[in-house]
């Protein structure tokens, strides 16, 4: 499973429900585990994001899918990076 950073911001809905109901977080992390992606860490953050969540997921179109789904509701806008450990960048980058 290859690894991804999601870095969420709220809209004003979002920022809405999460007052109201802020267990609401794990209720989305399920519902991102429910397309076969996986949460590994996730951090409340200051700055232009709200959320930053590191994922595991099988490949790109489980992320799409995921982050199609999600956003679609109107709550979050999400930009979704894909990660390489750097152990790894390193060896790919001695590879000839």
């Amino acid at each position: 499973m290859s690894r991804y950073i999601l870095l969420s911001t709220l809209t004003c809905e979002g920022i809405k429900t999460i007052k109201e109901r802020p267990h609401r977080i794990q209720e989305v992390n399920k519902e991102i585990e429910a397309h076969g992606t996986k949460v590994v860490d996730q951090y409340a953050v200051l700055g232009p994001y709200d959320f930053v969540t590191i994922i595991e997921a099988p490949d790109n179109n489980a992320v799409v899918k995921m982050s199609i789904d999600l956003c679609s509701r109107g709550t979050l806008k999400m930009i979704s990076m894909p990660a390489t450990p750097t152990d790894e960048f390193i060896a790919n980058l001695k590879k000839e």
